[in-house]
């Protein structure tokens, strides 16, 4: 990879447009569709040969509060509540105003995406996520971020916006405090010159840069990288170059659940319903209802970095409604068994001390790590599969104001640069355990709307 970097714009650029957008991402898709409503001419540009990134490898799912799903659900939410859940997790780290800018318009994101673009979300309604006070999940049918990807490109298109893929913004033109374009390298090794009257970064984050995941989230640099690889950074490192602020760099989503050695990711739903994790040992080791966040480390802290998820069928039903699951049961990921002895036996698990980690769930009370079980009781047919810890996508990145517009080291904004998605700070707070479910696409969704709708002169 060439390091991005900072030059004094070219006398001509090889042809310019209004609004520019690194990344075709759920942020970089949004904004486009965004800006072409604002009457911009846009272009996106993509490392990818496809558009794809960490949108693809996620569930898809966004969380909004007071949308017109959850009122026709009977679900009584509100962006205040929604941002002191926020904040809860976070422990109360995360920029206010940002919580509030993102909670506020989340609803009207998902509302528009379906009503004026046709997207069919649906909300998650038969299952709870760690730290949501109200179920305000929306995903597509599958559940699955690569038809939330497929289904944003098709708007795009639908729209008429243009899509360039292989190409890799290098250097980012910038002078007198404000953006003029970019260079990107073709897949033939030349480079073109795009001029811009604003530039929407939307390249995500730094995870798939190593350097950067050792210098500043040290405790995950071990674990399996389960983003994307195009996620190098680039946002971060031209803003160290044009003075630029950046914000909670430390802060990550891990997650503790991903299907080993198969690469796929098994909901939370299979410990949030009643299943629990547990080691080589076949015992349970921390408190599984902080967050698959946090499990990231606590499954990595374990023997060879590997854990079993225990759970029983009537959880796989609900499992199922992910794309993912039923792949990882395609691919022989899940075990199943009548009993705890032949499920321990098919996992390689010690079967005495599973069955006893099982019946000392205390039912309708609190256990000894803190986690508070429910009244349901684990039942054949039983269920298990060998999981890892692995970081998802970095947290932190430029600040930014509530246009979306990047934030100097001296307060001021940068007038025609803004960032969204990994690019920018979220809300995740300063390390992993602040990350709330759905955090990644509720800030690429609702500041890509802002930055592409933003102001134009």
């Amino acid at each position: 990879m060439t390091a991005p970097t900072i030059k004094t714009p070219p006398e001509a650029f090889d042809f310019a447009v209004e609004t520019l957008i690194i990344g075709a991402g759920a942020c970089g898709l949004i904004a486009a569709l965004a800006a072409n409503e604002a009457g911009q001419e846009v272009l996106v540009i993509e490392a990818d040969v496809v558009p794809s990134g960490s949108t693809a490898l996620s569930a898809g799912l966004i969380p909004a509060a007071g949308t017109t799903m959850q009122k026709a659900a009977g679900i009584n939410d509100s962006s205040a509540q929604f941002a002191a859940d926020i904040q809860a997790k976070a422990h109360q780290e995360n920029n206010q105003a940002l919580v509030d800018l993102l909670t506020q318009n989340a609803a009207p994101v998902i509302d528009w995406l379906t009503e004026t673009h046709g997207l069919p979300f649906s909300l998650v309604d038969d299952f709870d996520y760690p730290g949501h006070s109200s179920r305000r999940m929306h995903g597509l049918p599958t559940r699955a971020g690569s038809e939330l990807i497929d289904t944003l490109r098709s708007a795009a298109e639908r729209a008429g916006i243009d899509i360039i893929c292989e190409r890799r913004a290098e250097t980012l033109y910038f002078a007198d405090g404000s953006v003029h374009g970019i260079a990107a390298q073709r897949p033939d090794g030349g480079i073109e010159t795009i001029g811009c009257d604003r530039l929407i970064l939307a390249c995500n984050g730094f995870g798939g840069n190593r350097a950067l995941v050792s210098k500043h989230m040290p405790e995950i640099e071990d674990g399996l990288w389960f983003g994307h690889d195009g996620n190098r950074g680039e946002a971060v490192l031209w803003a160290d170059q044009i003075g630029a602020a950046t914000e909670h760099l430390g802060a990550y989503q891990g997650h503790g659940n991903v299907a080993h050695p198969h690469g796929i990711l098994i909901t939370w739903a299979t410990i949030t319903e009643g299943g629990v994790q547990v080691n080589a040992a076949g015992e349970r080791f921390w408190n599984e209802a902080q967050g698959y966040s946090e499990a990231a480390r606590a499954v990595l802290s374990q023997p060879d970095s590997e854990a079993y998820a225990i759970f029983d069928g009537r959880i796989a039903a609900i499992a199922r409604q992910f794309e993912d699951f039923k792949r990882a049961e395609a691919q022989g990921a899940i075990k199943s068994a009548a009993t705890l002895e032949d499920l321990a036996l098919a996992l390689g698990l010690p079967a005495r001390t599973l069955c006893k980690t099982i019946t000392d769930i205390p039912l309708d009370s609190t256990d000894r790590f803190g986690r508070t079980f429910g009244k349901s009781v684990l039942s054949p047919p039983f269920c298990g599969v060998r999981v890892t810890g692995a970081l998802f996508h970095t947290q932190g990145g430029l600040r930014v104001d509530t246009s979306a517009r990047v934030i100097s080291k001296d307060g001021s904004s940068i007038p025609n640069l803004y960032a969204g998605g990994g690019a920018a700070c979220g809300v995740s707070g300063s390390a992993d355990s602040g990350y709330l479910s759905g955090n990644g696409l509720l800030a690429a969704a609702v500041l890509g709307r802002i930055a592409g709708s933003g102001t134009f002169s």
